[in-house]
């Protein structure tokens, strides 16, 4: 299985492997994840103190804040997708 490595904006990188969703906060079930997630001890916020644009879901239940849009962060993986897939 090849790790999938998604740069989620300022030099961070999350494994596109683990990633279940990736929304907008602007809902309120979707704040309700980030706080239940910060309750938990399972909020990753890496927005460097900009504003929350994307929420990424992952398996294990942790939830990363991105101050980069969704679409970005989609784009983003699925062109690492492609790549891969002309790879082999």
């Amino acid at each position: 299985m090849d790790i999938k490595l998604i740069n989620i904006g300022f030099g961070n990188i999350v494994s596109g492997n683990r990633v279940i969703a990736i929304v907008s906060p602007e809902s309120a079930p979707i704040k309700r994840i980030i706080t239940d997630a910060r309750d938990r001890g399972q909020l990753i916020d890496a927005t460097y103190g900009r504003r929350t644009r994307a929420v990424i879901v992952a398996d294990s239940g942790h939830v990363i804040l991105s101050a980069i849009q969704p679409e970005t962060v989609a784009n983003r993986f699925m062109s690492h997708k492609e790549t891969q897939d002309d790879a082999h």
